[in-house]
C-alpha cells in the first residue's frame, strides 16, 4: 500500500520599485524517484509569467531558474507536487559516492572546532560500524542541543550552534555532519518536509555499503526529533549542506531590498492508495 502526499509552497517578493537583471534559483522539486518515494506530477507557475528553466545539479537534484531584465514591483513562485510513498527498501545511490570527498570533507558551514573533535572522539570509542557510529552521533546531537528559533540564520556553522547548544534543524543536521565526516562516516544534508512542522526540515543521509557492490544504502536520520526517517518525511534535495539545497536563491540589482514571505502546506491525500 502507498500513501500520497501534497506539498503546496509559495515564494512571495515585493519591491519598492522596479528591479532589474533578476536570476532567481529554487530547489523546492522532489526527484522523479528517491527509494519508495515517487513524484507523481508537479508544477511551478510564475506571476509575471516568465520562463522556468528546469537543470540538474551535480547531485542530481532538481533546479528551476527564473530570469527576468525587469521586475516591476513583485515576483510570486508558486509550486506544487504530489509524491506517492511506500514502506520500502532504503534509497540507493552510486557506490562511488561513499568514497566522494564531498560526503566526507567539512564545508564551510560543518569545519570542526576543538570541541567538535572531542566530541567526535569520544563517539568513535564508543561504536562498532558505521551505523552504530550514526545512531550514536543522532542521539548525542539530540540530547545535547535545544531546539529554540531565531538565535541562527543559515550562515550560522555547526561550531557555533554547537558552541550555544541552541538552534533549528538545519543546525542540528550540520553538527551530525560535522561529527559524521570526523567519525568517517559519510554523509550529507537534506532538505524536505516533515508532516507537522510549519516549514521546509532537514536532516542526514548517512552513506553505507549495500548489499550489491556498486551501490551504497541512504540511511535518513533526524538529530532534531531523535529518530531514524519514516513515512512522515518527504524527500526533496540533498547536498554537502545547507548552501547547496536553500529552497530559494539569488539576485537582482535595485537600490533597494525587497520584502520575501512565504507558506507551505504538506498532508497526506489518501492513507490508503493502491
Amino acid at each position: 500500500m502507498a500513501t500520497s502526499y501534497v506539498v503546496q509552497q509559495e515564494f512571495r517578493y515585493e519591491y519598492p520599485g522596479p528591479i532589474r537583471d533578476l536570476h532567481h534559483r529554487l530547489i523546492v522539486a522532489p526527484p522523479l524517484v528517491h527509494g519508495d518515494q515517487r513524484r507523481i506530477s508537479h508544477r511551478l507557475a510564475v506571476t509575471p509569467d516568465l520562463r522556468v528553466l528546469w537543470s540538474e545539479d551535480p547531485f542530481g537534484n532538481a533546479i528551476a531558474t527564473v530570469d527576468a531584465a525587469r521586475v516591476e514591483r513583485e515576483i510570486v513562485l508558486t509550486y506544487e507536487a504530489i509524491v506517492e510513498r511506500s514502506l520500502g527498501p532504503d534509497p540507493t545511490i552510486d557506490a562511488r559516492w561513499l568514497d566522494d570527498p564531498r560526503m566526507r570533507r567539512p564545508t564551510q558551514l560543518t569545519q570542526p572546532t576543538v570541541a567538535l573533535r572531542k566530541a567526535a572522539a569520544e563517539i568513535r570509542a564508543s561504536a562498532d560500524g558505521p551505523i552504530a557510529t550514526a545512531e550514536l552521533i543522532n542521539t548525542y546531537v539530540a540530547t545535547h542541543m535545544r531546539y529554540v528559533p531565531d538565535v541562527t540564520d543559515v550562515e550560522t556553522t555547526a561550531a557555533q550552534a554547537f558552541a550555544q547548544a541552541a538552534g533549528v534543524c538545519q543546525d542540528y543536521a550540520h553538527i551530525m555532519l560535522a561529527l559524521c565526516r570526523l567519525c568517517d562516516v559519510p554523509a550529507r544534508y537534506v532538505s524536505g518536509h516533515l508532516l507537522g512542522e510549519g516549514g521546509t526540515h532537514a536532516w542526514v543521509e548517512v552513506l553505507v555499503a549495500a548489499p550489491s557492490p556498486t551501490q551504497a544504502s541512504l540511511l535518513g536520520f533526524d538529530p532534531t526529533h531523535a529518530q531514524r526517517t519514516n513515512l512522515d518525511y518527504v524527500f526533496v534535495a540533498a547536498g554537502r549542506d545547507y548552501a547547496d539545497v536553500a529552497p530559494t536563491s539569488g539576485r537582482f540589482i535595485a537600490p533597494y531590498i525587497g520584502e520575501f514571505t512565504t507558506s507551505r502546506f504538506v498532508d497526506r491525500l489518501d492513507e490508503n492508495v493502491a
